[in-house]
């Protein structure tokens, strides 16, 4: 299985899932998972274990999945799944980044393309299809199912399963990987005790990260003796840290007596020390309360959030992005800008200063902002669409309708994108354009570009 076909496979599966009610895009996480990611993938190349055709040809892209069980799993030309389940029950991101680097690992060992070398009789097609379906059957069986058609279901696990042998060579190297990235030793071991201890106390069908990755003894033990290698002081639970796991609960568990009982946790802790459960705690109830329709508890908690962080940089940025998001939600778009650094350049702040510009009657300041983000970000859908609000308030319907075409285009959805691309020149046609040659010139050479993709999408079907 060449690059180039693993790379097709991959995108039909992460086609798929962005259209999963479960696919989340939350500024917040993904910014903070980058952040152990992008470290990654840079060791990885420091070491050859990322060669620079499938760093140029693969993806390398995590995509969050609002899904509370305990699962990670790695895709096809480059992508990973992530669920929040697994980022709320890590404890650091020494743990977070030991699931990274082993799905990582996978990749770039080329484990998946060597299953379907070895069974060869078994259309890649088929497999995506398998990958999705064992996916499905993790929150409906019977979904599941329907997408392993024809009694497969045997077949599936026996793809999905990596091999022991590539299971070792995934923790090995990605440990390697890990550790040159700066993080800490201890996250493996701490991460496969977690691991091993919930499948033994959970064992029912919740965990597919462990039941695609069996945790057995030699692998535990393993990690064991690598991490005495070089063994250091314990790490202690980072309080930025804290905060995200927290925000992963509260997003994978909506319902109304889960979020009351995040709260119910915070009351407990008021009296406790400032650490970081107390900071995860907080974060945890400011969230909830809002989504409780609580305002005034929300800004109790925050207050409270924003003492318990005050000595943590990274922690008390965490506290001022969701005061500005909690603020957005209630509808007081000044108070988001007032807290928002104008110049920051990172992708929540961006994301939400544009919304609050929009919302305070400055859209084009919003456009300027976001055209800068998309032009060095351009697979950035949740940014294209957001540009389609400013340019549509802004009275620019020509560029709006350009920025939602290049929102299905991040998400490869090529037939809605030549649709919004038509529908764009279909308003030139009717001198809607305003006079603007040069946009209206760039559309044209867009919708020629995506229209091909359409056309090589439908030649693998």
């Amino acid at each position: 299985m060449n690059v180039s076909a693993e790379r097709k496979l991959g995108e039909k599966i992460a086609r798929e899932l962005y259209r999963d009610p479960d696919y989340i895009d939350d500024p917040i996480l993904s910014e903070y998972v980058s952040s152990i990611w992008q470290p990654l993938l840079a060791a990885a190349r420091a070491r050859g274990e990322l060669t620079p055709e499938l760093d140029d040809r693969f993806a390398w892209e995590v995509m969050l999945g609002k899904d509370r069980s305990i699962n990670a799993f790695a895709l096809p030309g480059g992508w990973m799944g992530l669920h929040l389940g697994l980022i709320s029950v890590t404890a650091n991101r020494d743990e977070l980044a030991s699931v990274l680097a082993h799905e990582l690992s996978h990749v770039t060992q080329r484990h998946i393309s060597r299953i379907v070398t070895q069974q060869n009789r078994q259309a890649p097609w088929v497999l995506g299809a398998m990958i999705l379906g064992a996916l499905a059957m993790s929150k409906n069986p019977e979904a599941g199912n329907a997408v392993i058609a024809g009694g497969q279901a045997l077949a599936a696990q026996g793809q999905l399963n990596f091999s022991r042998d590539m299971e070792r060579e995934a923790d090995r190297i990605g440990y390697g990987v890990m550790t040159q990235a700066g993080f800490e030793p201890q996250g493996f071991v701490t991460m496969f005790d977690k691991l091993h201890q919930a499948a033994r106390l959970n064992d029912n069908g919740s965990f597919p990260y462990l039941r695609t990755h069996p945790m057995t003894t030699e692998r535990i033990a393993e990690m064991q003796s690598r991490q005495q290698l070089g063994a250091r002081a314990p790490v202690p639970p980072g309080m930025e840290h804290a905060t995200m796991a927290a925000r992963s609960r509260v997003l994978s568990n909506p319902g109304v007596d889960g979020l009351r009982a995040y709260v119910a946790e915070a009351d407990a802790l008021q009296a406790a020390p400032a650490n970081a459960r107390q900071a995860g705690a907080f974060y945890a109830a400011a969230l909830a309360s809002a989504r409780l329709r609580d305002p005034a508890a929300a800004a109790r908690w925050l207050v409270r959030l924003t003492a318990a962080t005050s000595g943590d940089a990274r922690a008390a940025r965490q506290a001022t992005l969701l005061a500005a998001e909690l603020a957005l939600g209630a509808g007081d778009a000044r108070r988001a800008a007032v807290l928002l650094d104008p110049g920051a350049a990172l992708r929540p702040e961006v994301m939400m200063l544009s919304q609050a510009q929009i919302q305070t009657g400055r859209p084009g300041d919003a456009a300027q902002r976001l055209q800068t983000w998309v032009a060095l970000h351009p697979r950035d859908a949740a940014a294209w669409q957001l540009l389609a609000g400013a340019h549509a308030a802004h009275g620019q319907p020509l560029r709006a309708i350009r920025a939602e075409a290049e929102a299905q285009v991040a998400h490869m959805d090529y037939s809605a994108a030549v649709d919004r691309f038509r529908a764009a020149q279909d308003l030139v046609r009717k001198g809607g354009a305003g006079g603007d040659h040069v946009e209206a010139s760039i559309i044209d050479t867009r919708a020629r570009q995506v229209e091909s993709l359409l056309r090589e999408q439908g030649l693998e079907r």
